[in-house]
């Protein structure tokens, strides 16, 4: 069988962002939620919104196991007299290792914590913006200068 030299077009990194209006009077959830849409963990218009409940629940646990996590974002829910959708432990989890890909969220054994208890903005800037946005932004920018060396 010959072997392809096609390249997938599989992405080693991607992020999405978002500007919405600046933070104004709203509830925690609000704001937890418009932070999810900004970073892209929420699509606009999207209906089942679980990760704003996990990520509300480790904002308000210093640290957390993942067991307590599923009984917090299912209090949570009721609470906000949310429907119920997407609250298995296998949905939660995989909202958990979404906000971990960010850097958001850390986890050591079953425990969840906000990575090194650190400030949110902290972690954007330090994580996100310095580290894997600068890395994909130079990579962009070599496809750029290739093409451009092309002429």
């Amino acid at each position: 069988m010959k072997k392809s030299n096609v390249s997938k077009n599989i992405p080693l990194a991607e992020i999405t962002l978002r500007k919405y209006e600046k933070p104004y009077e709203m509830s925690k959830r609000e704001l937890v939620k418009k932070l999810c849409l900004s970073v892209g963990l929420l699509q606009p218009g999207d209906s089942r919104d679980i990760v704003v409940d996990v990520f509300c629940v480790l904002l308000d646990n210093k640290e957390i196991d993942g067991n307590a996590i599923v009984e917090k974002v299912i209090e949570y829910r009721k609470q906000s007299n949310l429907d119920l959708k997407g609250i298995a432990g296998s949905n939660i989890r995989r909202q958990l290792k979404r906000l971990k890909d960010l850097f958001l969220v850390e986890k050591n054994g079953n425990v969840y914590r906000i990575n090194e208890n650190e400030k949110l903005k902290s972690l954007f800037e330090e994580k996100i913006e310095n580290f894997y946005l600068k890395s994909i932004v130079s990579r962009v920018k070599e496809y750029f200068d290739h093409l451009d060396n092309l002429k």
